[in-house]
């Protein structure tokens, strides 16, 4: 046998060794669910993290990660040990919190490989991810050209507005970051582009009165009502996507009283920041609309009726390119542990803020099969390659620290 033909044998039964840390995280697929289930069973609502980031910090110190702290905002972190440069600097992050109250039943029930529970899916299979990755890392004494921070952050959901991350690049690590993977959710999707949403609570405030004594006088309701018809017929490009929604109206008295206060909750989405703000213009005028016809249809009236606007959560939309190397590094590690990408998406996560700062950022998915994400009836299935999604991870941050 020739020396050459020696040489392309050893090389070809290298490339064909496994690698030992996608290995060990494909071997501890059942103690990854065993993390799920126990860290959802720590209540975490919306402003209420504490406990649950407690003992996330636990477990990152079990497995070896230094340099744990619990920042002003909530977050967990935290340095892989065997990183051995400044530069480049990686959070790898899943959340904490959840969409449900306090006082629910966080109580993890299953039925064969189906697991019910409040975030089970979102975002208990990142945080679980991320335990993983640190184990398979441990064990084998990984080594990266670069710093891996391991990160838990608070109010990624709902009217945290992604606070944590927000504390994280404007404040904690301003200015330090180089590239942000988080892990949200279950399946292998890859989240290279930020849906921007802008929130508000619109409310119309008048004097009230006598549905029958004072008939005659702008009716705050009426307002609000002749708003939402306006907002209704609202025309919106379906590419790049962009989409309204009232989803909760409140207020009044009795049915016999002209109402003093009623309020309406309007979210607007788009993958882009320019029709975005477009339709947030729209919207105001709609807003201001109600409150001039309704004065419009009673002349002759002095009663007041007034317009208030608040911020509930303001996402900036973004949208860079995929040809940027995270993304690019993402979809080859998809390759190495055979996950099939067929296109990436857009999401509306905490990427959405490094995304915004021109910070490369991704997001990516646990593994698994997850059902009912935010409803009481969330599940999820722990999937015979349930695996792979940790083990994308790892292979992630393992190309970007290559030399």
């Amino acid at each position: 046998m020739s020396r050459w033909l020696i040489t392309l044998t050893a090389l070809s039964l290298r490339a064909q060794t496994p690698d030992p840390i996608l290995e060990t995280i494909k071997a501890d697929q059942a103690w990854t669910l065993e993390q799920q289930i126990s860290i959802c069973q720590i209540p975490a609502p919306p402003f209420k993290e504490a406990e649950r980031g407690k003992e996330f910090a636990r477990r990152l110190a079990t497995l070896g990660l230094e340099d744990i702290r619990t920042d002003s905002e909530g977050n967990v972190i935290s340095r892989w040990p065997g990183s051995n440069a400044p530069k480049p600097l990686i959070v790898f992050s899943a959340h904490l919190d959840t969409v449900f109250p306090e006082g629910m039943d966080v109580t993890v029930k299953r039925e064969g490989n189906q697991i019910k529970g409040l975030g089970i899916g979102d975002d208990c299979r990142g945080l679980a991810s991320v335990l993983t990755v640190a184990r398979a890392f441990q064990k084998h004494k990984a080594v990266f050209n670069g710093t891996i921070l391991f990160v838990a952050t608070v109010g990624e959901e709902g009217q945290g507005d992604l606070r944590g991350v927000r504390h994280l690049f404007n404040k904690e690590l301003k200015g330090q970051i180089d590239a942000f993977i988080s892990v949200d959710g279950s399946g292998t999707g890859l989240a290279s582009r930020g849906v921007g949403s802008n929130r508000y609570l619109v409310t119309y405030k008048g004097r009230g009165g006598h549905s029958y004594g004072a008939f005659g006088m702008p009716n705050p309701a009426h307002a609000m009502g002749r708003a939402i018809a306006r907002i209704a017929d609202i025309q919106v490009p379906t590419s790049p996507k962009t989409t309204f929604n009232i989803g909760r109206v409140e207020g009044g008295t009795s049915v016999n009283s002209v109402p003093i206060s009623v309020s309406m909750e309007v979210d607007m989405r788009s993958e882009s920041a320019k029709e975005l703000a477009v339709l947030d213009e729209r919207m105001r005028a709609a807003f201001q609309h109600g409150i001039d016809a309704e004065k419009q249809r009673w002349p002759n009236s002095k009663g007041p009726l007034d317009l208030e606007i608040k911020i509930m959560g303001l996402r900036p939309a973004a949208e860079p390119p995929d040809s940027l190397p995270i993304v690019q590094k993402a979809l080859a590690a998809a390759k190495t542990v055979g996950v099939t990408i067929f296109a990436t998406r857009s999401g509306s996560t905490d990427s959405n803020i490094p995304m915004s700062l021109g910070i490369p950022a991704i997001t990516i998915g646990g593994g698994g099969r997850a059902q009912g994400a935010h409803s009481i009836d969330e599940s999820y299935e722990d999937t015979p390659d349930s695996y792979k999604g940790p083990q994308w991870a790892a292979q992630i941050l393992k190309n970007l620290t290559e030399k």
